[in-house]
């Protein structure tokens, strides 16, 4: 959830709601919700706390402007959201935003939803364009996106031959269906692929009906930006090489019927799940094939095919990642827990429903959580981004306890270990998968709640089991004898005599992970069972390669620490790639991502070095870009122990 802080001492000091409160009020109400901290100072990255000498005329205009129409379209707020807390002595405000629903986004000021409508995109509230205000309209007033019905499409605009093969499919699944009496028409009219509006008595071929079974040039008339992807890559990494891809092509229809009958074969055509038998015979369908059934309907169902992102598929060796345009219609937890559902396309649901495929009243990430979780693999991770929207779902087929881990946890704590419950395992066997483990990192993987999660953390830490570096959200745990690589040990210069370089972490530390594997998800291998540690290492034998970036025996990479030590060749090649940023002030977000990881990619790069090539502030840049690539796993710290060390330095992710 999103913090914010504003003094809001107003000019007479006695505190006010400041203007900038509006703009934030929006943008957290249109995206996950948010906490704003009223009466705390913030500069340069230092928080203190200002406090609010009369906390209730601030709570009296905070609710008299959210009741007011002409000043913000809905309130979201309750008492129970706004909470007096008194702190050093002095009173702070807090104010709970919620994320708003469906049916009250867009959430803006001033009576101008055009011009006044924000999200919340890193660490600023930015205006909303028209295109996502008008999406954001339309999800508010369409329950079913695809209903519409298309002026000057029809039956001719069908492939037959999508819709002979559904009906043999619908007779398959239901051989006494009365749909399978009528012609093709009339089928059309009843799976409300062809509609027609009572109120208006137009007419026509509805966007559902040209979806599952239409032509791909009437297609791409009616919906421009429609685009089904499939990719089979080789490895487990996120470069865009494949061995198989499917896309429309002119070869075939393009349409979403039959996309999935063609993907899915594809998805368990060398599927490795576990054999089983029930009543004598040997189950092909296994709980692993319903849940990637269910993750295919449901990325296609689920769709805004409105938005500018395509439908991806991923097969890797490793994962199966989906991808859909649009984000959820209900909250992540909620999607999760199941027993709710909000279908953006209720049409296309139900012509998925009645051939047996896809599951009903929010059953379907249930269903695709548990097929998981059958096989002893990492729970799925479900999580949407922003800018574009898109929603994504990754399926990882990676053992939670591999063997080669456990035997050496036993061999490491002996009896200990197997006394401990399933949760501390799942931690401590991350801990060696990964090299460091902390509370997000297990929250992404566990579906324990965080605070049983904090529990255990703090339960290992005590026992002896883990030991820790840093703080707050920053803090991260290892096994005894793998600390993770410190700043200290790479660069010893920076610290020799009494120097201050530091800003966080031990200087002490003697010992660390041959790389930070933190939020990765690599298979472990039988040489990593046992976690290596430094110890022995002379961390001062340091040395520069040919382009002049430092080599540390402690780390898997170069580090890129300072520009004027690099020769011409890698400095102009790196200044070429920076060309955009370095000549622009302000950036589109995916443009400078790409520039980042194009930077970051087989080096490490010092965060100060990565600033002055993309012209930025340092700090700015950690927050507004670095932080957030790091929970996405797209780019690795050097220092996870340390991770808003000065010298923190950055590389792009190779799965």
């Amino acid at each position: 959830m999103e913090l914010e802080c504003k003094l809001a001492q107003g000019q007479n000091g006695q505190g006010e709601v400041p203007k900038d409160f509006w703009p934030t009020y929006s943008a957290m109400a249109n995206v996950h919700g948010g906490v704003v901290l009223l009466g705390v100072r913030e500069k340069d990255g230092v928080f203190s706390i200002a406090g609010i000498p009369n906390p209730a005329k601030v709570r009296a205009d905070l609710f008299n402007n959210l009741n007011n129409p002409g000043k913000v379209s809905v309130n979201l707020l309750t008492d129970a959201d706004v909470l007096e807390l008194v702190l050093d002595g002095k009173t702070v405000v807090l104010v709970r935003i919620p994320q708003a629903t469906r049916k009250q986004r867009p959430v803006f000021l001033n009576n101008q939803p055009l011009d006044h409508t924000y999200k919340r995109l890193n660490d600023g509230d930015r205006p909303c364009d028209e295109e996502t205000v008008k999406r954001m309209l339309a999800e508010q007033v369409e329950d079913e996106r695809d209903a519409r019905i298309l002026e000057h499409f029809g039956m001719e605009d069908v492939d037959m031959e999508s819709l002979r093969i559904y009906r043999q499919m619908l007779k398959d699944e239901k051989p006494g269906h009365p749909y399978l009496e009528q012609d093709d028409f009339a089928l059309m009219q009843s799976l409300r692929g062809w509609r027609r509006d009572r109120a208006t008595g137009a007419e026509g071929l509805t966007l559902a009906g040209l979806l599952m079974f239409g032509r791909w040039s009437a297609i791409q008339e009616a919906v421009p930006h429609y685009f089904v992807d499939y990719q089979e890559r080789p490895e487990a990494k996120t470069e865009l090489r494949w061995v198989d891809r499917l896309v429309p092509d002119g070869t075939w229809t393009g349409n979403l019927f039959e996309f999935y009958r063609r993907v899915y074969r594809k998805l368990v055509a060398d599927l490795k799940v576990p054999f089983s038998l029930k009543d004598g015979q040997r189950q092909d369908d296994t709980p692993v094939h319903v849940a990637l059934r269910e993750a295919l309907v449901n990325t296609l169902v689920h769709a805004d095919y409105t938005g500018r992102v395509s439908v991806l598929v991923v097969k890797r060796p490793d994962m199966f990642g989906f991808r859909n345009p649009g984000l959820l219609r209900l909250p992540v937890e909620q999607v999760i827990r199941g027993g709710e559902s909000d279908c953006r396309n209720r049409i296309l649901h139900q012509m998925f429903l009645l051939i047996g495929l896809g599951e009903r009243g929010g059953s379907g990430m249930p269903k695709i959580y548990s097929g998981w979780q059958s096989c002893h693999w990492r729970q799925p991770l479900l999580r949407e981004k922003d800018m574009p929207e898109q929603t994504l779902l990754e399926l990882h087929m990676l053992d939670l306890l591999p063997p080669a881990v456990l035997d050496a946890l036993r061999a490491r704590f002996g009896a200990s270990f197997d006394q401990v419950g399933a949760l501390d395992r799942m931690i401590l066997s991350t801990a060696v998968i990964e090299g460091v483990v902390n509370h997000a990192r297990m929250t992404e993987i566990s579906p324990q709640h965080p605070h049983d999660i904090s529990l255990a953390l703090a339960r290992l830490e005590r026992d002896g089991m883990l030991l820790s570096q840093g703080q707050s959200r920053g803090k991260v745990y290892y096994l005894p004898g793998a600390a993770p690589v410190t700043p200290e040990q790479v660069f010893p210069a920076a610290f020799s005599f009494g120097s201050n370089g530091t800003s966080s972490g031990s200087s002490t530390a003697s010992s660390g992970t041959k790389e930070d594997t933190s939020g990765s998800d690599q298979p472990v291998r039988p040489e990593q069972a046992t976690p290596r540690t430094t110890e022995g290492v002379n961390t001062h034998t340091a040395t520069r390669d040919e382009h002049g970036c430092l080599l540390s025996p402690l780390l898997d990479a170069p580090v890129l620490d300072d520009l004027s030590a690099l020769s011409d060749t890698l400095k102009d090649d790196l200044l070429r790639r920076a060309a955009l940023p370095r000549g622009k002030a302000r950036l589109e977000r995916p443009a400078m991502v790409e520039v980042i990881l194009s930077v970051c990619e087989g080096r490490y790069v010092r965060l100060s070095a990565l600033a002055e090539l993309l012209n930025r502030d340092p700090d700015g840049l950690r927050k507004g870009y670095l932080d957030a690539l790091v929970r996405e796993h797209r780019i690795r710290r050097a220092f996870p122990g340390t991770p808003t060390h000065e010298l923190q330095s950055y590389r792009k992710a190779e799965e």
